[in-house]
């Protein structure tokens, strides 16, 4: 076994399964029209795969599997959906399976571009590739100096047969006919880099998107430029133009606006202005829709209705995810579907591990609702609160008032949330006696009845506020209840003890209704991290040393030390039995620590440092977040559904690192069923037969084969019908009849044959059976093992049928008898089906004639029949039967 684990590298008890709350990120979206169902479906990339959603009502129809490198721009037909990663682009049909793969760039794809039966790719070295779809076989491949034309984006114009429309950085536009591999026009350009192309709905007409942020709307037959705007908000990252019959033209800027231009007036009619909170990756009006799509790198895909007499835009519908690395992700209720999760962004959002429409947002944190609802502010960002740091939650009185308590990051008030009506509740807690700018907010936590919150401050108070009013309720301690800051609160499942832990390495033991202080224990290090698994008492303190302390708060005192972690612990989580401490620190490891046995059983390292970690109330997944991601990955439990063997990791143990799971759940299973391998772990223990001669051993069967064996009588005296059959008293349906003009019934003719014998000849029912054969080879070879498994496979009248047969009033013989008694003989020399053989030796006795027992004796000399030769045989079987 000890190789065994000394080979394992990978997880045994996690595998990934997906990741939730991501939608889009920095690569444009792609729009597809689909004539059979007449809809329009919106794609949008999300690292190493794409989602793809029905515009109508957003909800997602497909994910695609994933590729090996992260996504780096994407393009689309009527069939087929294109993405490219690295130097290499596949072609994906039914928005999930890869069909074809073309390779033959030696630089990273960043432009894509259908056309008809081809595609066109170009990379960062301005190396031009048309490729064969169905073939995969490269048609042309146009190489550009990098320094004179490097190219930045690519169009095919509206009814321009076989031609492409190229810009560069250095501000140059070039139209090419593919076909005959020529240049056929250079646009001069206007002596700044181009971004965005687009084909406005005249034709002959595009628009052209500058780095100055110009767009100029040039006539590419007469190289004539018919208009020009300009927007101060940077360079021009896409555009888009309405073709429901209003002439307007929308860009978009990294700042996160949008530009709404009239093109009959000539100017700007409206702004959408924090569209999104990053850049806006891509825009497009949908056909004769007034309906524009856009996504961002901010995680957002938002779709935007025109209907207003103003011609701005509103927003209809999103899918959104936090746009900053996550601070704290909690499970939320006791069925595991919930996960809770905060930012830097500022928002406390929801995301369902069933399905992505019971995601939900909690808003952004606001310093004062009633100002921004009464003046009508657009722009909040002013009013807005810092990022949540820490938050605690619970279920129990959700519906009567707020059920969720964050502090916030330099604020010394704690907000709450309530988690039903999806919105910031009505208080925010603070001491009234102490200064906003002397101390802030650092540990939180809610009591199980949801009625009290426990908030401790940087400053070493720690105080209780009623959840329902917002009313302070009292404090620990005469001033404070540390000389530190608070690094953590907890409160048993009884609200009668609470725990606080402090930067002065305290750690102390409160009376909750009192507040006075019960005990206190001084730690090695200052604690970061405090967990408390209330149903089994367990606290769980993770150190600034990178060890870890578990103590039990009914006796006060450390039950388990652990250490190992080579980076600061970023959060620690129970299982939902207590019975494992799951840790995630800095040195991007993820530990499980069995506390019944004190050792370390599984660890596994990422490829990004986990900031949160939670496991479901159900034990089924595990949860994490990590530096620079957006997203929760989810891992499984595998032995929830797997045979798992748990063995002790040594101290030089080298885990293996683990790539973070994607969007599609496949990838996960795929990944465990490459991890499931047969190892000398797996390997099922197989008792053998008889553990040792020495012992008696026990047979298999049931007892129903062979514990009713001498009542067999009794229970077919109990089964005996009461009454014999009776005989129908109507006649038969049909009667035979004789042929004639007077019926008459058939009679049936007496028999004249006088050699026709009436007695029955027995002779062929005296067959021997299978047994009886097998009893007779054992007197030639004392082989009993057929004869034994014969019986084993019969029922109890079937081996009361064949020891009745043995007796040679029943057509057996004394050698068949005396065959087995040898066999009972070798199955108690050997100890070996010893139930088996007492209730095979005591029928045996029941059904034979007493007659034969003296003669057994003197034939066999077999111990097993010494006590036969008693006065009263019949007596002794009786007793002997009762006994048994």
């Amino acid at each position: 076994m000890e190789s065994a684990v000394e080979g394992r590298t990978a997880s045994v008890l996690f595998a990934g399964f997906r990741a939730l709350g991501l939608f889009s990120n920095d690569i444009p979206h792609v729009v597809r029209y689909n004539a059979l169902k007449r809809r329009f479906y919106v794609t949008t990339c999300v690292g190493k795969s794409f989602h793809t959603y029905d515009v109508q009502k957003l909800s997602l129809v497909a994910v695609s599997n994933s590729v090996p490198q992260d996504i780096c721009c994407m393009a689309a037909d009527g069939r087929l959906v294109f993405a490219a990663y690295g130097n290499v682009f596949s072609a994906f049909a039914r928005n999930k399976e890869i069909v074809h793969t073309f390779k033959g760039h030696k630089a990273e794809i960043h432009l894509l571009q259908p056309f008809g039966d081809h595609v066109i790719s170009v990379d960062t070295d301005s190396v031009l590739i048309i490729w064969h779809i169905y073939s995969e076989e490269e048609y042309l491949q146009l190489t550009f100096d990098k320094s004179v034309f490097k190219i930045s984006t690519i169009l095919h114009p509206s009814t321009y047969l076989n031609k492409v429309l190229l810009g560069s950085e250095q501000g140059s536009l070039q139209l090419w006919n593919i076909k005959s591999n020529k240049l056929l026009y250079t646009f001069p350009g206007w002596k700044v880099g181009v971004t965005a192309l687009q084909q406005a709905p005249a034709v002959d007409v595009v628009a052209i998107g500058l780095v100055s942020g110009q767009v100029v709307i040039h006539n590419i037959k007469f190289d004539e430029t018919l208009m020009k705007f300009h927007q101060d908000w940077g360079p021009i990252t896409s555009i888009s133009f309405r073709t429901d019959g209003h002439p307007i033209m929308a860009a978009g800027s990294p700042c996160g606006h949008i530009g709404l231009w009239d093109l009959e007036d000539k100017k700007l009619i409206n702004q959408m202005r924090n569209a999104h909170s990053t850049a806006i990756s891509g825009l497009t009006f949908l056909h004769r829709e007034p309906l524009l799509v856009t996504n961002g790198a901010d995680n957002a895909l938002r779709i935007w209705i025109f209907d207003g007499p103003t011609g701005e835009g509103r927003l209809l519908r999103l899918r959104m995810g936090h746009s900053a690395s996550l601070t704290k992700i909690r499970y939320y209720g006791q069925n595991g579907q919930q996960i809770l999760s905060a930012s830097q962004d500022g928002t406390l959002q929801s995301f369902s591990t069933v399905h992505e429409k019971f995601n939900k947002s909690l808003g952004h944190g606001l310093v004062n609702k009633k100002i921004v609802k009464r003046k009508g502010l657009q722009n909040t960002m002013s009013v807005r609160l810092p990022p949540i740091t820490q938050f605690a939650a619970e279920e129990a009185r959700q519906s009567d008032w707020d059920g969720v308590i964050a502090c916030h990051q330099g604020k010394l008030s704690c907000s709450t949330w309530n988690y039903q009506r999806s919105t910031i509740g009505a208080y925010f807690l603070k001491p009234k006696n102490v200064k906003a700018n002397s101390a802030t907010a650092t540990a939180v936590d809610i009591t199980s009845c949801g009625n009290f919150a426990i908030i401790g401050l940087s400053s070493g108070a720690v105080d209780v506020y009623n959840m329902q009013s917002g009313i302070h309720r009292g404090s620990f301690g005469d001033e404070k209840a540390h000389a530190g800051s608070v690094r953590g609160v907890a409160v048993d499942g009884l609200n009668q003890l609470a725990i606080t832990a402090g930067s002065e390495r305290l750690l102390k033991f409160w009376n909750f209704k009192s507040k006075v202080l019960v005990h206190s224990l001084s730690l090695d290090s200052p604690p970061n991290v405090m967990l408390l698994h209330r149903d089994s008492g367990i606290l769980g303190l993770a150190l600034d040393d990178f060890s870890i302390t578990v103590l039990d708060i009914e006796t006060r005192k450390i039950v388990r030390e652990f250490s190992g972690h080579q980076g600061q612990i970023n959060d620690m989580t129970f299982s939902p039995d207590g019975r494992w401490l799951i840790s995630a620190a800095m040195d991007c490891s993820v530990r499980t620590w069995d506390l019944p046995s004190g050792c370390l059983i599984d660890c596994f390292l990422l490829d990004s440092a986990p900031l949160n970690v939670t496991m479901s109330p159900t034990g089924d997944f595990l949860a994490t977040s990590h530096v620079d991601h957006l997203g929760i990955y989810l891992w499984s439990n595998i032995s929830l559904y797997s045979v798992v063997s748990l063995r002790p990791l040594p101290p030089d143990y080298v885990p293996s690192v683990l790539m973070l799971p994607g969007t599609c759940q496949t990838q996960g299973l795929e990944a465990l069923e490459e991890q499931i391998e047969p190892s000398d772990e797996m390997i099922e223990y197989e008792s053998p037969e008889q553990l040792n001669e020495q012992l008696v051993t026990l047979s298999l069967l049931p007892e129903s084969r062979w514990k009713n064996l001498l009542n067999l009588d009794v229970i077919k005296k109990k089964n005996k019908p009461k009454e014999p059959p009776k005989v129908p008293q109507s006649a038969p349906f049909f009667i035979p009849t004789v042929p004639g003009l007077v019926p008459r019934f058939a009679v049936p003719e007496p028999t004249s044959d006088p050699q026709q014998s009436k007695v029955v000849n027995l002779g062929i029912l005296a067959q021997k059976s299978n047994f009886y054969l097998k009893l007779e080879e054992g007197l030639q070879n004392n082989q009993y093992e057929g004869a034994l498994n014969l019986l084993k496979e019969l029922g109890p009248s079937g081996i009361e049928t064949e020891l009745r047969n043995l007796s040679p009033e029943d057509g057996g013989s004394i050698e068949a008898m005396r065959s087995f008694l040898s066999m009972i003989g070798v199955m108690l020399d050997r100890k070996r089906d010893f139930e088996l053989a007492q209730a095979y030796l005591a029928l045996f006795l029941k059904v034979s004639d007493v007659r034969y027992f003296p003669f057994w004796v003197a034939l066999t000399g077999n111990n097993i029949l010494q006590r036969w030769t008693c006065s009263d045989p019949q007596s002794w079987v009786s007793s002997w039967t009762r006994d048994m």
